[in-house]
């Protein structure tokens, strides 16, 4: 049996934990925030399960992960529509000696953040739904991997970033990457049965 809220909870987990443990070994320590992470995971892996499950009346694997990879787009067009919209405030510098979210960054992005979330629901609706009730799920989903994902990326065009830290945007979008493949993967490992078409009497 299909069951991809379960698998794409559990799968959410994984990915969590996998992101604190990169990010402990390549940047800085994330232990303290564990079960934040692990629940956000679990939330987005929910959401990401659930609206697949919902869309795909026949699950594959190619289209599980043509699936994610559109949301890593999105995330990434959302850095890129903010680079677009905004000028500069302040600086990365600044930005990191301030030790905390960028919630005065956040609050001047966050109109375009909404209609960006709001579109990009659109059009993944238009490609994969069919009623009004997958285009709310779709919504949510994009709410929710905005919300807790991409925040920070939605502020990307008010800091301004020299090349000598370029790398920093580097490591924010190869850490993303890196949990959705871990997610994918997880998700794919927990239902391969499914997607590779082999349905279990």
């Amino acid at each position: 049996m299909f069951n991809s809220v379960r698998s794409g909870t559990i799968a959410g987990g994984i990915s969590a934990l996998a992101f604190a443990l990169v990010h402990q070994v390549f940047i800085s320590d994330m232990w303290f925030s564990l079960p934040a992470l692990l629940g956000a995971g679990a939330i987005c892996g929910l959401c990401l399960g659930w609206t697949y499950g919902l869309l795909f009346e026949k699950p594959t694997l190619i289209s599980w992960l043509r699936y994610n990879a559109l949301f890593v787009g999105m995330l990434a067009l959302l850095g890129l529509a903010s680079v677009l919209v905004f000028e500069p405030v302040t600086t990365i510098s600044e930005l990191l000696e301030s030790n905390g979210p960028p919630g005065e960054l956040i609050s001047q992005a966050l109109p375009m953040t909404v209609l960006f979330t709001l579109v990009m629901a659109a059009v993944l609706a238009r490609l994969y739904g069919s009623t009004r009730a997958h285009y709310a799920a779709v919504l949510l989903t994009c709410a929710v991997l905005v919300t807790l994902l991409g925040l920070n990326i939605s502020v990307i065009g008010l800091v301004f970033i020299p090349g000598s830290q370029v790398y920093m945007l580097a490591e924010l979008f190869g850490l993303i990457l890196a949990l959705n493949l871990v997610f994918a993967g997880a998700f794919a490992g927990l239902e391969w049965k499914i997607l590779l078409g082999y349905f279990s009497r």
